[in-house]
């Protein structure tokens, strides 16, 4: 809830997670988009995301043996970590950028 101005849509992919994509809806008062099946061009960033992540767990990883605390320094990581598509900034600078313009 903390972010719910800065969401201004999201798009998924067909996956199980996104079940109470309704609940979210509304939460958020933000539409939820789902990719058509077998176009991971419609959700770029969740694919490049994946792709990052699997720098760190390659697929079939059992996240059952990877701790909480573990997953929260790689999410530190990929949040600090310089992107290209945005212009060589991080993601968590943007957003604190982002989050103090809304509170303005």
């Amino acid at each position: 809830m903390p972010y719910k101005d800065a969401v201004l849509t999201i798009t998924a992919d067909n996956g199980k997670e996104f079940a109470y994509h309704e609940q979210v809806t509304q939460a958020l008062d933000a539409p939820v988009y789902f990719a058509d099946p077998y176009c991971s061009w419609q959700h770029g960033l969740n694919e490049n995301t994946n792709g990052l992540l699997r720098q760190y767990w390659p697929k079939k990883t059992d996240f059952k043996l990877i701790s909480t605390n573990e997953v929260d320094e790689v999410v530190v990581q990929l949040n600090n970590r310089p992107r290209k598509k945005l212009n060589y900034q991080t993601p968590s600078g943007l957003m604190k950028k982002h989050m103090a313009a809304i509170a303005a």
